[in-house]
């Protein structure tokens, strides 16, 4: 007798980066975040199109699905929004008076709106925030057995909890509550720096490597109270998020002698030295909640999920320090994943389904769970922008576009399934040749149209990453840094040299990915996950004798990551991409059509 298929659907929703996710029999089939369709970055609206992306994906109608479930508990946050708002009254009117209509209207009725958007009639089921995290993250691990650590803005009531995943159970044992979170105190300097939070606080983390902690004992002594088990408690006069419409107070800003910095700001030095002293804190208290899962729950191998755990920086100190054998993160460890996480625990632990892992391989398929296009999809989008273009065998594309880049030319690279998660892992990405000096301020500036000083991070084959950085393992999902080795380095003179003039030190024989820190955000490329991405570059280090070269997502500033064809085609004609290599065809900036209409594209872009 054949056994019957069984689906499980996972939402989140309304609050940021909606998404959905599907599983068949437990294996995660499809994922995709709703602004990779709508092109609103971090669209928090329904994920209606990315629902339907993955029913289609998995070949089924809504009927088909056994169980719907969304990532959090509605009644349980508002339970602690309320609370928060008759806590700071009558402060706060503002804010409550903008909150409460958006959840009268849609945030309460989550299960209403799914049957109404579905045309579903099966039970609903829905997790707890922090769950749904700690499910992203244990497992699609390669662990048998994992501690836990969730961190985030807010779940319901939860910021940070630590955990323990064993089969196919997961346990919470420790949490800190709001309003005490560490996720929204790296906002708050987000915000103070003069970045959009939710989606500047990599920036901020970029930022400090160009100041000095010099204002670490002022935080500590002031704002966080700290203690040896990573626990911590925030003086609540210093922030503004509980009853107000900003992160931060005046007495915040009093503090530093300081405002907020406005947004499009360049940052003075005082800005790169908050940016220094909060990343180092940051590491700190990330280190000993690490330290104290692995006290706690005894176990050699942690995973990590929440907004937090996207902080590289953090994850390469714990890695170091904490005392794990084995560390794995969610590629897409903020909201997103939590669409993810919750079908895998209703799965796995409501259902009570087996799970086995091997210890070495994960169950996220390289997070290449997006929308992919045929050729034939693709060539219908190009004729219709009347596009000049040749279509080529893959050995040929893999030629011509491994000696562009060694041409120092920026080219656009749309591959099969689009990656989820922040990090575009080469399948939706913009490449570059790592060994130019100049590189980094061309791509920053001309291509992306961001700030000068955002590092790029580098993608460089598997088998080669040691020979270039200090890494003794796989790292496929661009969440860990690493140091470019010594004998890779020049011997750069900066002494005297401060602030953003750092930039224009030439650090090691691959500068355009090398940090002001010497480090980088690696993406290590394996054979067996993404064989066309490691053939590129196994041509390039053919070409060049470099395995190495830039990654950055295929998208410029306050967009999203690019979807379809046609999402690929106008970045690529609205910047100052050379060559667009998409599917088997390729594509040069100089022979296309001249009047192609682009205002309407760059009006849509918001700067983020």
């Amino acid at each position: 007798m054949v056994m019957k298929d069984r689906f499980i659907l996972g939402i989140s929703a309304y609050y940021h980066d909606s998404a959905a996710a599907i599983l068949r029999n437990g294996e995660i089939i499809a994922c995709a975040e709703e602004e990779r369709f709508t092109r609103k970055k971090g669209d928090y609206s329904f994920p209606i199109n990315a629902v339907n992306y993955c029913l289609d994906e998995a070949g089924i109608d809504a009927d088909d699905l056994d169980h719907v479930v969304f990532y959090d508990k509605p009644v349980l946050k508002f339970d602690r929004i309320i609370a928060s708002y008759i806590h700071s009254a009558p402060r706060g009117l503002a804010s409550f008076l903008k909150a409460i209509p958006l959840w009268l209207k849609s945030k309460l009725w989550v299960e209403d709106i799914i049957r109404k958007e579905l045309k579903y009639n099966k039970h609903i089921l829905f997790t707890e925030h922090h769950q749904s995290h700690a499910a992203s993250a244990f497992f699609p691990s390669p662990f048998e057995e994992a501690a836990i650590i969730t961190v985030d803005g807010a779940g319901e009531w939860a910021t940070t909890t630590i955990g323990l995943g064993s089969g196919n159970s997961i346990k919470l044992i420790k949490k800190i509550d709001f309003p005490h979170s560490l996720g929204l105190l790296y906002s708050a300097f987000t915000y103070y720096c003069g970045f959009k939070v939710n989606s500047g606080e990599y920036k901020l983390m970029g930022l400090a490597p160009y100041g000095t902690p010099r204002y670490l004992d002022l935080i500590k002594k002031e704002i966080i109270s700290v203690e040896k088990d990573g626990s911590y408690i925030l003086n609540e006069k210093y922030f503004n998020y509980i009853s107000g419409l900003k992160m931060i107070s005046r007495k915040f800003q009093k503090l530093f002698g300081m405002k907020a910095l406005k947004p499009d700001e360049k940052p003075t030095q005082f800005y790169m030295d908050i940016a220094a002293s909060i990343q180092a804190l940051f590491n700190e208290i990330m280190v000993k909640i690490a330290v104290e899962a692995r006290k706690t729950t005894g176990l050699s191998n942690l995973c990590m999920a929440g907004g937090v755990a996207l902080n590289c920086v953090a994850n390469e100190r714990i890695l170091k320090e904490a005392g794990f054998d084995n560390v794995w993160v969610q590629p897409a460890a903020g909201d997103a994943g939590g669409a993810l996480g919750a079908a895998l625990y209703v799965h796995y632990s409501y259902l009570n389904n087996e799970r086995k892992a091997d210890g070495i391989n994960d169950f996220q398929k390289g997070s290449y769970l997006g929308p992919s296009y045929s050729d034939d999809e693709i060539e219908s989008i190009l004729n219709k922008f009347n596009a000049s273009y040749r279509r080529v065998s893959k050995d040929e594309l893999i030629k011509l576009v491994a000696s562009e880049i060694a041409s120092q030319k920026v080219v656009g690279w749309f591959q099969g399934r689009m990656e989820f998660g922040p990090r575009a892992l080469g399948n939706r990405s913009i490449l570059g040749d790592a060994r130019s000096s100049d590189m980094q301020t061309v791509m920053n500036l001309k291509i992306k149209f961001r700030e000068s000083f955002r590092p790029f991070a580098p993608s460089v084959l598997e088998e080669d990453k040691e020979e270039y950085f200090e890494m003794d393992r796989p790292s496929p999902y661009m969440l860990f840094t690493a140091q470019v080795k010594k004998d890779k380095l020049l011997n750069a003179n900066t002494s005297g040299i401060s602030g953003m003039d750092l930039l224009k030190v030439k650090r090691s024989v691959v500068p355009a990915i090398t940090h002001v820190d010497n480090s980088a955000r690696l993406q290590t490329v394996s054979k067996d996950t993404n064989p066309l991405y490691h053939s590129l570059l196994s041509e390039f280090k053919r070409l060049t004798g470099c395995p190495v070269i830039i990654n950055t997502s295929f998208n410029v500033r306050g967009e999203p990551i690019v979807c379809s064809p046609e999402d690929a085609y106008l970045c690529f004609m609205g910047t100052n991409i050379d060559v667009l290599a998409i599917g088997s065809f390729i594509l040069y900036k100089e022979e296309q059509p001249k009047n192609l209409e682009l205002s309407k594209w760059k009006k849509t872009l918001i700067k983020d």
